[in-house]
């Protein structure tokens, strides 16, 4: 029986975050070149897509390129800027058909030009759909991020238009490259490695984490669905007791 059965559709994560690890291992393994990982890994990316938009995912980001990766060897850099824009022009069909909205966030504008082009021609074509929001997370890292968000604000400071004493954690979301989009409460990674490797350090404070040993080219519908069966298993406190959130929950079903 699939995993997909024993979802329950009232309990979903409204938003999944995805950091997709094992490419290079999963074709060394296999005895192909790093590059050949990252094309396979595309097929991982469609299934988990797909898996999202057909249970009812409202929002799924996908780490596909940190600021670190600029300093892999350029032969892998040139492959995963070329299979980006390959994707994006060959995925364009299946995106409009599913009512998927694409979105980026990191430093956009760091990647080459043809890469860039490519990705904002893609969301605009994609904007008026209102299906799953679809989040790659390019040249982005948590830290660039927060650094961004400090200049952001310490800029609006200088300029009288907010006040040191008015600072605060909402404050802070507001700038972020999130700032329209729910936090995650889940958070996947793949390929057998227990960190969260610079990714939105800030939005998943209070995500439930499930990591899986299997390399991310593998990685299937299945697999996605079995997460969130985890994930709705789990008792989810914020900073509460067992017994605080058994009595609200009783309050709003009364």
């Amino acid at each position: 029986m699939s995993f997909k059965n024993e979802i329950d559709k009232k309990k979903l994560p409204v938003h999944v975050a995805v950091i997709m690890d094992g490419n290079g291992r999963w074709a060394k393994k296999q005895g192909y070149l790093r590059t050949l990982g990252h094309e396979k890994g595309v097929d991982a990316v469609r299934n988990t897509v797909e898996a999202a938009a057909e249970i009812g995912i409202r929002y799924l980001t996908l780490y596909a390129f940190s600021t670190e990766n600029w300093n892999r060897p350029k032969y892998e850099v040139d492959a995963l800027m070329r299979i980006l824009v390959k994707s994006l022009h060959g995925e364009m069909k299946t995106l409009m058909k599913n009512n998927i909205r694409l979105l980026a966030i990191g430093d956009l504008k760091s990647l080459p030009p043809k890469s860039y082009q490519e990705l904002m021609k893609s969301i605009d074509l994609t904007s008026r759909n209102t299906g799953l929001s679809l989040i790659l997370a390019l040249s982005y890292s948590s830290r660039w991020e927060l650094v961004e968000v400090a200049r952001t604000i310490a800029r609006q400071v200088e300029a009288g238009l907010l006040k040191p004493d008015e600072i605060n954690a909402s404050t802070l979301s507001t700038f972020l490259s999130t700032a329209s989009i729910p936090d995650p409460e889940l958070l996947i990674r793949t390929s057998g490695e227990y960190r969260i490797s610079n990714f939105l350090l800030w939005q998943v404070a209070y995500a439930e984490f499930y990591f899986t040993d299997t390399l991310w080219p593998d990685f299937g519908k299945e697999d996605f669905y079995k997460s969130i069966v985890e994930f709705q298993h789990r008792e989810r406190r914020f900073g509460l007791t067992s017994e605080q959130i058994n009595e609200l929950e009783g309050k709003i079903r009364k």
